[in-house]
């Protein structure tokens, strides 16, 4: 470790090692295995860079894109490091001068796709050379599940069967746990020591803009934050990476369009002008940007929703490398969604891949439309929780309009249970809607007590809520890709009652129709009345606990509101308030005309 310290000061100029590098790299130059999870610009190269170096013979590093190559071996080139790679883009000559550096031990660092690690001449080579280690950066790319996977790196696991003496290490910025446990499964890393660090890029400054016109609103955001700075603006397509550059550039700023549509030397140009010149913008699609070190990117924007969190926290980590601040800003609208909804539908992949890619855009739009900390359920969803809220997202900084969700989301949860947690959202949907469909039949679920409970809500309205109830852990999906949704232990008090619950505010369009449909519109209540309606609501709660059902069960809150702006006192009065019938007249009559008796009497006392 003396050597790796003094590499790090006199090759890299840094003085100490910064979170758990030391350690990693210890592993490594002992021999053994890891597996790292490190945020985008916490230093996971030099986690492998520094061994490689230290260790006899050269370093083997799987890389999947040639730009990130190019980038990584100009950067050690720079610092005097014997670094090459091996790639489409050269020609044969020199490809063989490569490979005889190898051969002669002339290289610490070789970087090489996956593709062509795996050639059994490529395996030849290594063979009849000294290797000091494996790296396989990208290691998310190993999941079928994930945003970059690429078939190749799942084959990487010959690497431990053909050179098992040789340690190896997987990198990445980007993985959820089924993630971490694909990699270890796919890569025989079952040994391996896990060194996984905190998600959180506490420079950075989380903000999701809804609404339509995207592009004025990228504009307003840019003139406002960034009018000189350099940053990356991801579209979905090509078509729309090129419209966009070209926007920019009618305005003023130095736009340039990256996508796998363009010419390989274009694409070189443009990247080389972003990563050496100030202010330069890239408009690009997500193959931009994977193991770009520019550590001055002072803004992320995305014009389309990503796929998965996955996505987004990889793209947006391409901000702030430098811990100076930074912004993630992402346009968010309806079209969105249907967009991202109609692709995940027209794809050729099996049902149980679009099932998963299915529950990681929910995951998405749920982070769209929380109320609370964005950072926080950005974290939680990589099994990293947050003590408080961050202070630093745009939910934090300004609080978004709510609404009073409790009862609503207590009838989707009922719902979720009642029907035995086994199905996924839309089957839950057609319950609380009271649809009519075969399978409920089959399932003898139209008897339930929660059917059609949800019929003053729209499906549309349904998926909001239930969205925004998965965000905040209340509900879980399954992991095993059939899609059934569960409560959590944290769905018990808001389903007795014991909490309450702001949702976001559902679109305004919705809540109009929704407005225009009810029979009874929200009742004001006087100070006095509001003192009674509590004290109902408290007498509905001790019920619900006695028969340990929701309180909705009991009462809507509106029948509550009706009790205490008319106060009845007797059975013929109760049988005019909307929500009491027959039998709840029998069962809960006398229990709620003693309230009122009481606070009546207390206020004439009074």
């Amino acid at each position: 470790m003396e050597r790796a310290r003094q590499i790090l000061r006199s090759v890299f100029g840094y003085n100490n090692f910064r979170h758990q590098q030391s350690d990693i790299i210890h592993t490594l130059v002992a021999g053994g295995d890891a597996l790292v999870l490190m945020p985008t610009g916490g230093g996971k190269s030099l986690c492998y860079q520094i061994p490689a170096l230290v260790r006899e013979g050269v370093g083997v590093v799987v890389s999947p894109l040639i730009a990130l190559m190019q980038d990584q071996v100009d950067a050690l080139t720079q610092l005097g490091v014997r670094a090459a790679f091996l790639n489409s883009s050269q020609d044969a000559a020199t490809q063989r001068n490569v490979e005889q550096a190898v051969r002669a031990g002339q290289l610490e660092l070789l970087y090489v796709a996956p593709e062509r690690l795996l050639m059994p001449r490529m395996q030849e080579l290594l063979a009849g050379s000294r290797v000091a280690l494996f790296a396989i950066d990208e290691a998310h790319c190993v999941s079928q599940w994930g945003h970059d996977f690429r078939r190749e790196y799942q084959q990487l696991s010959v690497l431990h069967q053909r050179f098992p003496g040789v340690p190896r290490i997987a990198l990445t910025a980007t993985a959820d746990q089924r993630t971490c446990e694909e990699i270890v499964a796919q890569l025989d890393l079952g040994d391996a020591a896990r060194y996984v660090h905190s998600f959180d890029r506490p420079n950075i400054r989380y903000t999701i803009s809804e609404g339509n016109n995207p592009r004025d609103r990228l504009w307003r955001f840019m003139e406002r934050e960034h009018a000189e700075d350099a940053g990356i603006v991801y579209c979905l397509s090509r078509n729309k990476v090129d419209q966009v550059a070209a926007w920019l550039c009618q305005r003023g700023r130095v736009a340039l369009p990256y996508h796998a549509g363009l010419p390989e030397a274009v694409r070189r140009e443009n990247q080389a002008r972003f990563l050496r010149e100030d202010s330069v913008i890239i408009v690009a699609t997500i193959a931009f940007g994977m193991g770009i070190d520019k550590p001055d990117v002072r803004f992320v924007a995305h014009l389309n929703v990503p796929k998965s969190l996955e996505a987004y926290y990889q793209e947006t980590g391409r901000a702030g490398r430098d811990a100076q601040p930074a912004n993630a800003w992402m346009a968010y609208n309806l079209q969105d969604v249907i967009n991202l909804r109609r692709m995940l539908g027209e794809t050729d992949a099996d049902e149980q891949f679009k099932r998963i890619a299915h529950h990681k855009l929910e995951a998405m739009l749920g982070l769209c439309e929380l109320t609370s900390c964005r950072r926080r359920a950005l974290l939680a969803y990589f099994g990293e929780r947050l003590p408080e809220a961050c202070g630093n997202c745009d939910i934090c900084l300004h609080p978004p309009s709510t609404w009073d969700a409790t009862e609503a989301a207590q009838k989707a949860l009922s719902c979720v249970y009642r029907t035995g947690q086994r199905f996924g959202v839309n089957y839950i949907i057609d319950v609380l809607v009271g649809k009519q469909d075969e399978r409920i039949q089959a399932n003898r679920h139209d008897r339930l007590s929660t059917f059609g409970i949800g019929a003053d809500f729209k499906a549309s309205q349904w998926r909001h809520i239930l969205r925004q109830l998965i965000a905040q852990g209340f509900l879980d999906v399954d992991a095993d890709g059939h899609g059934a949704v569960r409560l959590t232990p944290s769905a018990r008090p808001l389903l007795r009652g014991e909490i309450s619950l702001q949702l976001r505010q559902l679109p305004a369009r919705e809540t109009a129709r929704k407005a225009a449909k009810s029979a009874r519109p929200v009742i004001e209540l006087a100070s006095a009345d509001q003192v009674l309606f509590e004290a109902l609501r408290l007498r509905r709660l001790e019920l619900a606990r006695e028969q340990a059902v929701p309180p909705y069960v009991i009462f809507h809150d509106s029948t509550l509101r009706e009790l205490a702006s008319r106060r009845p006192l007797n059975d013929e009065q109760l049988r005019g308030i909307s929500g009491i019938g027959e039998q709840k007249l029998a069962r809960f009559g006398k229990e709620f005309m003693a309230v009122i008796q009481a606070q009546t009497d207390a206020e004439r006392e009074a």
